[in-house]
This record gives structure tokens, sequence and C-alpha cells, in this order.
């Protein structure tokens, strides 16, 4: 499959290698956020409180059509950390360390490190168990170690019922249960104060740690993670207090995509191993919004702790010499398309916040954002193009500096994301394990298995669709495509094939693969051609 996704031409194109022009090395504030779709206010949420993401979204430049390359943890954050994506990596689910498959591979710390720069991080950067010494040369602070201890309920009441609830399931489905079967409840909201939980403290570790960083003599790259909004869904009341409850709007399309892939909606079993949430069926719209309430209060919550640590830039005199970037490792579903989580090939789960600011920035491109097509393995390439550092050359992604002068020029022709068979695969993407089966899971397990057996046919296998499906999407200017197709034979035709016309379809709700043979046809063909195939041009017909 490598061959004919990823392409294997060497192509030169205007736009995707660095100016090489020598300049004083900028600092670099690097800002992640975990789960975080485009539900603010500069993407144009009408419920989202983000002021300070909004800001920087008006000073900076904002790219309304980014991408990630896989919608989990994992997999997307070793792909934008290393520059590889996860079909040439092999890094698809979040067991994986990178530096199992990508032992040699420097980061993007570790490129800035070898260039004579001070790296630190605080908070989630890599997935948990990924973190790497090698991509870190400046020492955290001692508190970092307590950090871990914010990082779940502050109510005792919640921590009794995660404690007994995981009582209960080793009692009754043993080691298995190890693997999140039992995660407490979905939400808290607790009258504390923004360091009671993790966020706030790593902020607060994070502008210390920026204060001594100012007063050295290297420049420096500081990496700082939002947990939030991940599950579960905490943050202090505050935050909770800035919506109105009953004005929160629910999805507005809670069913699945008519005639979509079945193995393509999964059934929320991220959220459903939470606490007081049902484990079959829909959810109440009550349930419904009330966690939807306790996502936008998290949105809130990281959104204040960025504007914390955009503020201690200016305090400390080096925001004029820092470029800002802030991406998120995917989107996430809000009960769209019936699911809740993310683990889908959608536009809802692969399109992702993602910002960025620099001292230098043209007037003119300030606030003014742009719709070309960029991903998050795009972010390497262009940190050492601003920088002025020469970029390793194995990096799968393209610089888009141009871009920051020029937010209308023409540019990429697709972006490209991948994932394997959601429907049947457990909430880190990792295969099903027989013991999940014996499980409450078992009965969801049945219902989409008689689905994707309902619509495959005699397609159906269930060691193909368990193991080694995959669904290989490309977001074009007008289309999102996605072609599942069996890996170990990379030659074939796709068992399925979805096409979503965002022209006439934002939302995604209908497959139009079969009745336009010939659009699927040509899209194909521009799939094949693979990332390097699809790279900046000055024509694009997509």
């Amino acid at each position: 499959m490598k061959k004919s996704i990823i392409g294997t031409s060497v192509l030169l194109v205007l736009g995707c290698s660095p100016t090489g022009a020598q300049q004083q090395k900028p600092n670099i504030l690097f800002i992640g956020v975990d789960d975080l779709r485009t539900e603010l206010g500069c993407y144009g949420s009408d419920i989202a409180v983000s002021p300070n993401l909004d800001k920087l979204a008006s000073e900076g430049m904002l790219f309304r059509r980014a991408y990630c390359q896989q919608a989990i943890c994992g997999p997307s954050r070793a792909s934008l950390m290393t520059g590889i994506r996860p079909h040439s990596s092999g890094i698809t689910h979040n067991y994986i360390p990178f530096r199992k498959n990508l032992p040699n591979m420097a980061t993007i710390p570790q490129t800035f490190i070898a260039n004579g720069y001070d790296a630190v991080s605080y908070g989630k950067i890599f997935h948990h168990g990924d973190e790497d010494e090698q991509s870190w040369n400046y020492p955290q602070l001692q508190e970092a170690r307590k950090a871990n201890q914010r990082s779940g309920f502050a109510l005792q009441d919640n921590k009794d019922i995660t404690l007994e609830t995981k009582k209960a399931m080793f009692a009754k489905y043993g080691e298995v249960a190890k693997y999140g079967l039992a995660s407490g409840p979905a939400y808290e909201c607790a009258d504390v104060p923004d360091n009671a939980y993790v966020d706030g403290y790593n902020t607060d570790l994070a502008i210390t740690a920026l204060k001594e960083l100012a007063k050295g003599e290297k420049p420096f790259f500081l990496a700082l993670g939002m947990h939030k909004p991940h599950l579960n869904w905490i943050a202090p009341k505050k935050y909770w207090d800035y919506y109105d409850r009953d004005q929160i709007p629910l999805s507005v399309q809670p069913e699945a995509p008519e005639e979509g892939a079945e193995m393509g909606i999964h059934p929320s079993f991220e959220l459903r191993v939470r606490d007081g949430i049902p484990k079959q069926g829909d959810l109440d719209p009550e349930l419904a919004r009330t966690l939807k309430h306790a996502y936008l209060a998290c949105v809130s919550y990281i959104d204040a702790q960025i504007g914390r640590m955009i503020e201690a830039l200016d305090e400390a005199g080096v925001r004029d010499n820092t470029i800002i970037i802030v991406w998120s490792d995917h989107g996430f579903h809000l009960g769209d398309m019936g699911i809740w989580g993310k683990a889908t090939n959608y536009e809802i789960s692969t399109r992702v916040p993602f910002m960025i600011w620099t001292p230098d920035m043209p007037k003119g491109s300030r606030g003014k954002g742009s719709d070309a097509l960029v991903e998050l393995v795009d972010m390497y390439p262009t940190l050492c193009d601003l920088a002025g550092i020469e970029e390793p050359g194995e990096l799968e992604g393209c610089s888009f500096k141009l871009l920051l002068s020029e937010p209308d020029r023409p540019w990429k022709s697709a972006a490209f994301s991948q994932f394997p068979t959601p429907a049947l695969r457990e909430w880190g993407a990792f295969p099903l394990r027989p013991a999940m089966r014996e499980t409450y899971f078992g009965p969801l397990l049945e219902e989409v298995e008689e689905r994707i057996q309902l619509q495959q046919k005699g397609k159906w296998d269930r060691e193909l669709f368990e193991n080694y499906l995959m669904g290989y999407a490309m977001r074009t200017e007008r289309y999102r495509l996605i072609a599942w197709k069996d890996d170990r034979k990379p030659g074939e035709n796709p068992l399925f094939i979805e096409l979503y016309d965002h022209l006439n379809d934002p939302l995604e709700t209908k497959n139009i693969a079969a009745e336009n043979p010939e659009l699927v046809a040509r899209l194909m063909a521009q799939l094949e051609a693979g990332w390097k195939g699809n790279l900046p041009k000055e024509n694009s017909n997509n």
C-alpha cells in the first residue's frame, strides 16, 4: 500500500523547501490541545466562549481547512512530531511507541536542540507512554512530577465512584478491564481554582519555566500540551457558568451518512466506558446537552490557560521574537452522525483548529485566515523554515511559510487522513481483544457486525475487517473521498468507497459514490498519487 498511497517520486515544488535566509532565531511557543474540534468562536461557533484563541486568530493566521493524519491521539501526535505519516511509519494505533517504528527519527524539538535551542515541555505533547527524553534538553521543574495528581477528579464522590467501578469491572471481567472499561463519570463541575486540575497546573509551571528561559542566551522551544477537552470532561465551575445550558444546541446531524460505510461508524466506545453513560442505544437529549455543556466548559477552560501563557510572553518581554503555534491532534463528534468520540475518517473528526502567529507576519495577512488545505504534518517543515533551520530530508509535509504572506495563493490539491475500521476497533484504534466480546461491549459489537454484513454481503470476513481494513481519506477543496482497502493487497480495488460533496453537503449526510463513477475514478487516481502528487501547484482542479 505504501507505494500506491504515499507515492514514490521525488517532487520539488514551489513553496515546499526552506527559503534559506538566515535570521535571528525566534523562540517557539508550541501549544497542543487534545480532542479539540473547531468549536471556537473564530471558527464560527455560535456558542463557544473562546476569547483568547479568537484574539490570537485575529492577530495571526487561522487555517480554516487544516487536517490531522489520523483521528486518534497516538498516531496523530507521532506523525506531527516526526513529520512522518501513519501509513509510512506503521503507527496506526495508540499502543505502538513511536520510537519502536522510528528509532532514529529526529522529532521537531530534537531538530531545534541540534540548532542551538533549549527545549522543554509541560503537559501532553506526545501520547501517554511516548514521553521522549531525547526531545527535551532543558530540565522540567520538579513540581512537574506532581501534575498527574491533578489529572483526575476534584470531588471525592467522583473519586469514590471511579474506584468502586474499577473494582466491579475487574471482579466481573478480569484483566481486560484495565483497558479502559471503567473510567469514572464522564464529567465534573467543581468550584475549584484552575490549577486544581492538570491543565491549569501545567500552565503555571510553563509560565514559571518561560521566565527562566527568557533570561537565557539561547532561543527556546517551549511546548505546552492541554489534556482537555479530552474525556473525562472536567473543568472548574466558573467555565460551566459561561453557558446557559438550555441554549446549548445539539447536533443537527444525529444520523449516520446515507449509504455510508457501516464499518466507518463506531458505537462511541470511548464515552460508553464512563459511569452513568448507557452501554447501548441513543443518549437522551438531556444527557446529550449536559455532555456538550461539559465539553464546552473544557474548551473555555483551556482557552483561558492559553491566554495566560500568551500574556506571560508579553510580560517576559519576548513576544516580539516568539512564534506561537496552536494545534489540536484531531476533531471530535458530539453526537454528530450518532457518534460521541473521535476515531473516524469524516470531516468532524479529521478537521482541526490550527493557527499561528509570527512577529514578522505581514500586516495585510493578520486576521485574514486561509482556506488553503494544510495538514498537521506540515508543522515540522514550516517551523524549520521560519526559524532558518535545515529540515530533515525524510519529512512528509510541506512548509506553508508562503501562505503567511499570501493566504490565498494556490496550494495543496488534497489533504490525507486514515483510520482502520472504526466500528471494529477499541477506542485507541487497537484491534479488538477477544475478551472484549465477553464484556458489556459484546451486544454492541454484534449490532455493528450485523450492519456491516448486511451492507458488505460476500465481502465480509472478520479477520479482514478487524485487522487489515484501512480507510484512506482524501479531502480536496470540494470533496471527501474515503477508500476502504485491504492493506494486505494494496494493488486491488477498494472494498467500498465513500464520496461526499462539501459544496452541496457540508455535513456529509449522503454518500454519492455509486452515482458518480467517473468522478470517483478521477479522485481515486488523485488519492493514488499520494501526498507528493498533491503538493502546491499553480493550478488545482479540486
